[in-house]
Protein backbone atom coordinates (compact mmCIF):
# COMPACT_ATOMS: atom_id res chain seq x y z
CA UNK A 1 0.00 0.00 0.00
CA UNK A 2 1.35 3.41 -0.99
CA UNK A 3 1.75 5.72 2.02
CA UNK A 4 1.36 9.44 1.23
CA UNK A 5 1.87 12.40 3.56
CA UNK A 6 -0.50 15.36 3.10
CA UNK A 7 -0.33 18.78 4.83
CA UNK A 8 -2.72 18.81 7.78
CA UNK A 9 -3.14 22.61 7.91
CA UNK A 10 -1.93 25.88 6.47
CA UNK A 11 -2.02 27.23 2.92
CA UNK A 12 -0.92 23.91 1.42
CA UNK A 13 -3.58 21.74 3.06
CA UNK A 14 -6.78 22.47 1.18
CA UNK A 15 -5.26 22.76 -2.33
CA UNK A 16 -3.33 19.52 -1.80
CA UNK A 17 -6.44 17.62 -0.71
CA UNK A 18 -8.46 19.17 -3.54
CA UNK A 19 -5.88 18.02 -6.11
CA UNK A 20 -5.82 14.49 -4.69
CA UNK A 21 -9.61 14.42 -4.72
CA UNK A 22 -9.60 15.52 -8.39
CA UNK A 23 -7.12 12.71 -9.05
CA UNK A 24 -9.66 10.19 -7.77
CA UNK A 25 -8.39 9.60 -4.25
CA UNK A 26 -10.44 9.59 -1.08
CA UNK A 27 -9.81 12.54 1.24
CA UNK A 28 -10.81 13.27 4.81
CA UNK A 29 -14.01 15.10 5.75
CA UNK A 30 -12.98 15.84 9.32
CA UNK A 31 -9.81 17.86 9.92
CA UNK A 32 -9.23 15.88 13.11
CA UNK A 33 -8.50 12.74 11.10
CA UNK A 34 -4.76 12.06 11.01
CA UNK A 35 -4.81 8.81 9.01
CA UNK A 36 -7.12 7.89 6.14
CA UNK A 37 -7.17 4.59 4.26
CA UNK A 38 -8.25 4.44 0.61
CA UNK A 39 -8.35 0.68 -0.07
CA UNK A 40 -9.93 1.17 -3.50
CA UNK A 41 -6.75 2.85 -4.71
CA UNK A 42 -4.42 0.89 -2.39
CA UNK A 43 -3.28 4.12 -0.71
CA UNK A 44 -3.03 5.34 2.88
CA UNK A 45 -2.86 9.07 3.68
CA UNK A 46 -1.15 10.60 6.70
CA UNK A 47 -1.95 14.22 7.57
CA UNK A 48 1.20 15.84 8.95
CA UNK A 49 2.74 19.26 9.55
CA UNK A 50 3.97 20.57 6.17
CA UNK A 51 7.43 21.27 7.63
CA UNK A 52 7.77 17.64 8.78
CA UNK A 53 6.66 15.89 5.60
CA UNK A 54 10.03 15.85 3.82
CA UNK A 55 11.62 14.42 6.97
CA UNK A 56 9.18 11.50 7.09
CA UNK A 57 9.61 10.85 3.36
CA UNK A 58 13.40 10.95 3.62
CA UNK A 59 13.31 8.53 6.54
CA UNK A 60 11.18 6.10 4.54
CA UNK A 61 8.28 6.26 6.98
CA UNK A 62 6.03 7.27 4.09
CA UNK A 63 6.67 6.76 0.37
CA UNK A 64 5.76 10.24 -0.88
CA UNK A 65 4.30 13.52 0.30
CA UNK A 66 3.14 16.97 -0.69
CA UNK A 67 4.98 19.96 0.75
CA UNK A 68 6.57 23.23 -0.34
CA UNK A 69 9.85 23.31 -2.24
CA UNK A 70 11.14 25.76 0.38
CA UNK A 71 10.22 23.38 3.20
CA UNK A 72 11.86 20.48 1.37
CA UNK A 73 15.14 22.34 0.91
CA UNK A 74 15.10 23.61 4.50
CA UNK A 75 14.37 20.19 6.00
CA UNK A 76 17.83 18.72 5.65
CA UNK A 77 16.11 15.54 4.45
CA UNK A 78 17.35 13.22 1.73
CA UNK A 79 13.91 13.42 0.08
CA UNK A 80 13.88 14.83 -3.46
CA UNK A 81 11.40 16.73 -5.59
CA UNK A 82 9.44 14.35 -7.81
CA UNK A 83 6.79 16.56 -9.42
CA UNK A 84 5.97 20.30 -9.22
CA UNK A 85 2.25 20.80 -8.54
CA UNK A 86 1.68 24.39 -9.62
CA UNK A 87 -0.01 25.86 -6.54
CA UNK A 88 1.12 27.76 -3.43
CA UNK A 89 3.71 29.66 -5.44
CA UNK A 90 5.90 32.10 -3.52
CA UNK A 91 9.24 33.90 -3.76
CA UNK A 92 11.88 33.80 -1.05
CA UNK A 93 14.04 36.95 -0.78
CA UNK A 94 16.36 39.04 1.37
CA UNK A 95 15.09 42.36 2.77
CA UNK A 96 16.60 45.21 4.78
CA UNK A 97 16.06 48.93 5.45
CA UNK A 98 16.58 50.94 2.22
CA UNK A 99 19.07 53.21 4.00
CA UNK A 100 21.50 50.28 4.32
CA UNK A 101 22.12 50.35 0.58
CA UNK A 102 22.32 46.56 0.15
CA UNK A 103 22.10 45.42 -3.46
CA UNK A 104 22.83 41.70 -3.46
CA UNK A 105 24.00 38.61 -1.61
CA UNK A 106 27.60 39.78 -1.91
CA UNK A 107 26.85 42.62 0.53
CA UNK A 108 25.82 40.24 3.34
CA UNK A 109 29.25 39.31 4.68
CA UNK A 110 29.34 39.70 8.47
CA UNK A 111 25.67 40.67 8.76
CA UNK A 112 23.16 38.94 11.03
CA UNK A 113 20.32 37.31 9.09
CA UNK A 114 16.98 36.31 10.62
CA UNK A 115 14.80 33.72 8.93
CA UNK A 116 12.44 30.80 9.47
CA UNK A 117 14.47 28.80 6.92
CA UNK A 118 18.03 28.61 8.31
CA UNK A 119 19.21 25.59 6.29
CA UNK A 120 17.94 27.02 3.02
CA UNK A 121 19.55 30.41 3.67
CA UNK A 122 22.83 28.92 4.90
CA UNK A 123 23.11 26.83 1.73
CA UNK A 124 22.39 29.88 -0.46
CA UNK A 125 25.08 31.89 1.32
CA UNK A 126 27.57 29.03 1.04
CA UNK A 127 26.86 28.70 -2.68
CA UNK A 128 27.83 32.38 -3.04
CA UNK A 129 30.85 32.19 -0.76
CA UNK A 130 29.36 34.55 1.84
CA UNK A 131 30.28 34.22 5.53
CA UNK A 132 27.96 35.65 8.18
CA UNK A 133 27.46 35.33 11.94
CA UNK A 134 25.20 32.41 13.00
CA UNK A 135 21.79 32.74 11.37
CA UNK A 136 19.03 33.85 13.73
CA UNK A 137 16.20 31.31 13.50
CA UNK A 138 12.69 32.63 14.12
CA UNK A 139 9.39 30.80 13.77
CA UNK A 140 7.38 33.80 12.62
CA UNK A 141 7.07 37.60 12.41
CA UNK A 142 10.55 37.73 10.87
CA UNK A 143 10.00 41.26 9.57
CA UNK A 144 10.23 42.67 13.12
CA UNK A 145 13.68 41.17 13.77
CA UNK A 146 15.60 44.21 12.53
CA UNK A 147 13.52 46.72 14.46
CA UNK A 148 13.98 44.64 17.61
CA UNK A 149 17.73 44.55 17.10
CA UNK A 150 18.29 40.82 16.69
CA UNK A 151 19.26 40.95 12.98
CA UNK A 152 20.52 43.26 10.24
CA UNK A 153 18.78 41.47 7.35
CA UNK A 154 15.84 39.10 7.01
CA UNK A 155 15.13 36.32 4.54
CA UNK A 156 11.48 35.49 4.12
CA UNK A 157 8.65 34.59 1.77
CA UNK A 158 7.51 37.64 -0.19
CA UNK A 159 4.14 37.88 -1.92
CA UNK A 160 3.11 41.52 -2.46
CA UNK A 161 5.79 43.08 -0.25
CA UNK A 162 3.23 45.15 1.66
CA UNK A 163 4.14 43.59 5.04
CA UNK A 164 7.81 44.38 4.48
CA UNK A 165 7.11 47.96 3.46
CA UNK A 166 4.96 48.44 6.56
CA UNK A 167 8.00 47.38 8.60
CA UNK A 168 10.24 49.85 6.74
CA UNK A 169 12.00 47.18 4.68
CA UNK A 170 12.48 46.48 0.99
CA UNK A 171 13.72 43.45 -0.92
CA UNK A 172 17.09 43.50 -2.64
CA UNK A 173 19.12 41.25 -4.89
CA UNK A 174 17.93 38.23 -6.83
CA UNK A 175 15.38 35.82 -5.32
CA UNK A 176 16.84 33.11 -3.11
CA UNK A 177 14.21 30.65 -4.32
CA UNK A 178 10.95 30.46 -6.26
CA UNK A 179 8.84 27.94 -4.42
CA UNK A 180 5.61 26.02 -5.03
CA UNK A 181 3.95 22.87 -3.79
CA UNK A 182 5.79 19.72 -4.87
CA UNK A 183 5.37 15.98 -4.64
CA UNK A 184 8.45 14.55 -2.92
CA UNK A 185 9.82 11.02 -2.66
CA UNK A 186 12.79 9.31 -1.05
CA UNK A 187 15.99 10.23 -2.85
CA UNK A 188 17.98 7.10 -2.08
CA UNK A 189 15.38 4.56 -3.23
CA UNK A 190 16.72 2.22 -5.93
CA UNK A 191 13.24 1.73 -7.39
CA UNK A 192 10.06 3.76 -7.13
CA UNK A 193 7.51 2.33 -4.68
CA UNK A 194 4.54 0.51 -6.27
CA UNK A 195 1.71 2.92 -6.99
CA UNK A 196 3.84 6.08 -7.23
CA UNK A 197 3.75 5.94 -11.03
CA UNK A 198 -0.06 5.84 -10.93
CA UNK A 199 -0.18 8.75 -8.47
CA UNK A 200 2.20 10.72 -10.70
CA UNK A 201 0.13 10.14 -13.84
CA UNK A 202 -3.07 11.10 -12.05
CA UNK A 203 -1.60 14.33 -10.67
CA UNK A 204 -0.15 15.19 -14.07
CA UNK A 205 -3.62 14.62 -15.50
CA UNK A 206 -5.10 17.10 -13.03
CA UNK A 207 -2.41 19.64 -13.92
CA UNK A 208 -3.16 19.29 -17.62
CA UNK A 209 -6.89 19.55 -16.97
CA UNK A 210 -6.28 22.81 -15.09
CA UNK A 211 -4.23 24.26 -17.94
CA UNK A 212 -6.33 23.23 -20.93
CA UNK A 213 -9.92 23.35 -22.17
CA UNK A 214 -11.64 21.37 -24.90
CA UNK A 215 -12.72 23.51 -27.85
CA UNK A 216 -15.32 22.42 -30.45
CA UNK A 217 -16.30 24.39 -33.52
CA UNK A 218 -17.75 24.07 -37.02
CA UNK A 219 -15.84 25.34 -40.03
CA UNK A 220 -16.30 25.22 -43.83
CA UNK A 221 -14.22 22.45 -45.42
CA UNK A 222 -12.27 24.95 -47.46
CA UNK A 223 -11.08 26.63 -44.25
CA UNK A 224 -10.24 23.54 -42.19
CA UNK A 225 -6.47 23.83 -42.69
CA UNK A 226 -6.47 27.48 -41.61
CA UNK A 227 -8.56 26.65 -38.56
CA UNK A 228 -6.53 23.68 -37.37
CA UNK A 229 -3.37 25.76 -37.70
CA UNK A 230 -4.88 27.90 -34.91
CA UNK A 231 -5.87 24.85 -32.81
CA UNK A 232 -3.25 22.15 -33.46
CA UNK A 233 -4.11 20.37 -30.19
CA UNK A 234 -1.57 18.21 -28.36
CA UNK A 235 -1.12 15.57 -31.07
CA UNK A 236 -3.58 16.58 -33.77
CA UNK A 237 -7.17 17.88 -33.69
CA UNK A 238 -10.15 15.66 -34.42
CA UNK A 239 -11.90 16.61 -37.68
CA UNK A 240 -15.29 15.02 -38.40
CA UNK A 241 -17.75 15.50 -41.28
CA UNK A 242 -21.10 17.19 -40.57
CA UNK A 243 -24.50 16.37 -42.08
CA UNK A 244 -23.95 19.41 -44.26
CA UNK A 245 -21.17 17.99 -46.45
CA UNK A 246 -19.62 21.43 -46.96
CA UNK A 247 -18.79 21.79 -43.25
CA UNK A 248 -16.64 19.90 -40.73
CA UNK A 249 -16.58 19.73 -36.93
CA UNK A 250 -13.24 20.20 -35.18
CA UNK A 251 -12.28 19.32 -31.58
CA UNK A 252 -8.94 20.20 -29.96
CA UNK A 253 -7.35 20.92 -26.59
CA UNK A 254 -6.43 24.59 -26.12
CA UNK A 255 -4.53 26.29 -23.33
CA UNK A 256 -7.04 27.86 -20.97
CA UNK A 257 -5.24 31.21 -20.79
CA UNK A 258 -5.44 31.50 -24.61
CA UNK A 259 -9.14 30.61 -24.92
CA UNK A 260 -10.56 33.99 -25.91
CA UNK A 261 -7.71 34.86 -28.28
CA UNK A 262 -8.15 31.51 -30.05
CA UNK A 263 -11.93 31.94 -30.26
CA UNK A 264 -11.47 35.38 -31.84
CA UNK A 265 -8.98 34.00 -34.36
CA UNK A 266 -11.27 31.12 -35.28
CA UNK A 267 -14.23 33.41 -35.76
CA UNK A 268 -12.19 35.66 -38.03
CA UNK A 269 -11.21 32.64 -40.14
CA UNK A 270 -14.87 31.64 -40.53
CA UNK A 271 -15.49 29.09 -37.78
CA UNK A 272 -18.87 29.16 -36.05
CA UNK A 273 -20.63 27.45 -33.10
CA UNK A 274 -17.41 27.68 -31.08
CA UNK A 275 -17.86 25.90 -27.74
CA UNK A 276 -15.49 25.60 -24.77
CA UNK A 277 -15.69 22.79 -22.20
CA UNK A 278 -13.72 22.39 -18.98
CA UNK A 279 -11.64 19.22 -18.70
CA UNK A 280 -12.16 17.27 -15.49
CA UNK A 281 -9.23 14.87 -15.84
CA UNK A 282 -6.70 13.93 -18.47
CA UNK A 283 -4.01 11.36 -19.30
CA UNK A 284 -1.33 12.18 -21.86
Amino acid sequence: MLRIAVPNKGSLAEPASAMLREAGYKQRRDTRELVLADPTNDVEFFFLRPRDIAVYVGAGTVHAGITGRDLLLDSGSTAVEHLPLGFARSTFRFAAPPADGLTGVGDLGGRRIATSYPILVAQHLADHGVTTPPIVRLDGAVETAIQLGVADVIADVVETGSTLRAAGLEVFGNPILRSEAVLVRAGDAETLPPGLDVLTRRLQGVLVAQQYVLMDYDVPNALVEQAVAITPGLESPTVSPLHNSEWSAVRAMVRQDETNRVMDALYDVGARAILVTQIHACRL
